[in-house]
């Protein structure tokens, strides 16, 4: 039986190692290139022989899966590609639906086994979470911040100040710090600078450059 070929997209070796294992394990997949940032994959694709790229989303060096992804599916549309990622933000996966990539999987949270994907992906399914894993800022869950907050808190991850986040926005500045002010009160955090390090380091509000 003829083996997929796989190419392995991630800056953490962690993560390779077991994408790589469980692909090799299967005696159904071969890794064929093992790369660690998202700069190198179309230099490796125009030598053909891949049929599935499983990709880190964000990486160290700075190269996005996601676009990526999006230049790969532009010039090699028979290549299957899975989004992988250990932050949990919603705006990712609307992105990796809107691209047109066909599965997404969270590393440390997902029920479902990168194998399982692998399978069911190559089977021709578009394989997506039904919901983001669960994640807390502070004393405050993902669910308890209205669609505005979170628009407010990415942008304050990238140190706006609340006159440059009202005109993003399109809101007025008293709106912005009647937003902070909620935020704050709902993560117990004491100032903003804690809320937007803490909110990057959970992944739970990365603002859309970053993605």
């Amino acid at each position: 039986m003829k083996k997929t070929r796989v190419m392995v997209v991630d800056d953490q070796s962690i993560s390779r190692r077991y994408v790589e294992m469980a692909a090799a394990n299967s005696g159904r997949y071969e890794v064929v290139y093992s790369v660690k940032s998202a700069f190198a994959v179309n230099v490796y694709l125009a030598n053909g022989g891949v049929d599935l790229v499983v990709m880190d989303i964000l990486m160290n060096d700075g190269s996005n899966g996601l676009d990526a992804a999006q230049q790969i599916l532009r010039h090699y549309p028979d290549i299957k590609i899975i989004a992988m990622t250990s932050m949990p933000d919603d705006t990712w996966m609307q992105r990796a639906r809107e691209i047109g990539i066909q599965s997404f999987w969270y590393k440390e949270a997902d029920e479902v086994s990168i194998l399982d994907i692998l399978d069911r992906t190559m089977a021709g399914e578009f394989v997506y979470p039904v919901l983001s894993p669960d994640v807390r800022l502070g004393l405050a869950r993902r669910e308890d911040f209205t669609k505005r907050e979170l628009d407010v808190l990415r942008e304050l991850t990238t140190g706006k100040s609340n006159g440059e986040i009202a005109q993003k926005l399109v809101i007025s500045e008293n709106t912005v710090k009647s937003h902070v002010r909620a935020l704050l009160s709902k993560t117990g955090f004491s100032n903003r600078t804690e809320l937007s390090i803490k909110a990057r380091v959970a992944g739970l509000a990365l603002h859309p450059d970053d993605c």
